[in-house]
């Protein structure tokens, strides 16, 4: 189960992270967990570009390890990068010192003060300890809006709608470049791009 828009009250119980960016102007925040990915990192850079849309890509570091050239090609395009785990750890599933290795370990791969943590599974213990180190990326960022293009019963023009339906100015919106939400962000996220440009939005990086 997951909510697609993220309540008051989820954010009251998590006040150290950032869920949304507070502004009136017609600005959204893209993001995309779990890259980069050959096919689908290089699709996102291609649409994100018809658009002159800027977006912050959360990437795992064994990831970048296996692909550095399409890393380098969001840096070299002009997006930003953050922090998503070496290898995607759960972190109500994992002992703080191991949490905070795992994110060390991506961080030497890694050059960004944002993090995310997978599954939005993080524990004030681990928030603590990431706000204690200065080596860490000290920006923990979660989300307004998902998307759910990982959730593999629905399909591309549902999660479309998903953030059509629950963007506004300063959503944080959570796509996936991967394997598994190929083939709904495919869809999806040209449509939303389309749908908030005619509005008269712009997409930025996260700040």
């Amino acid at each position: 189960m997951y909510l697609i828009k993220t309540p008051f009250w989820l954010r009251a119980i998590y006040p150290q992270c950032t869920w949304k960016i507070p502004t009136q102007e017609k600005v959204i925040y893209l993001s995309f967990d779990d890259g980069p990915h050959p096919n689908a990192t290089s699709f996102v850079l291609s649409e994100l570009k018809k658009y002159n849309a800027k977006a912050t890509f959360f990437c795992i570091g064994n990831n970048v390890l296996k692909h550095p050239n399409v890393y380098e090609s969001i840096l070299q395009a002009g997006h930003r990068v953050g922090n998503h785990t070496y290898d995607h750890v759960n972190g109500w599933k994992t002992e703080t010192n191991s949490y905070i290795e795992n994110i060390k370990d991506a961080a030497s791969l890694i050059d960004s003060n944002l993090f995310r943590p997978p599954y939005g599974r993080i524990t004030k213990k681990q928030i603590r300890a990431i706000k204690s180190n200065s080596d860490l990326p000290q920006h923990i960022i979660m989300w307004d809006v998902l998307s759910g293009d990982f959730d593999l019963k629905i399909e591309g023009t549902t999660c479309a709608r998903n953030v059509i339906k629950n963007a506004g100015p300063g959503s944080i919106i959570v796509f996936h470049d991967s394997e598994k939400a190929w083939d709904s962000m495919s869809i999806a996220l040209p449509l939303v791009l389309d749908h908030f440009t005619k509005l008269g939005f712009r997409f930025e990086c996260i700040p």
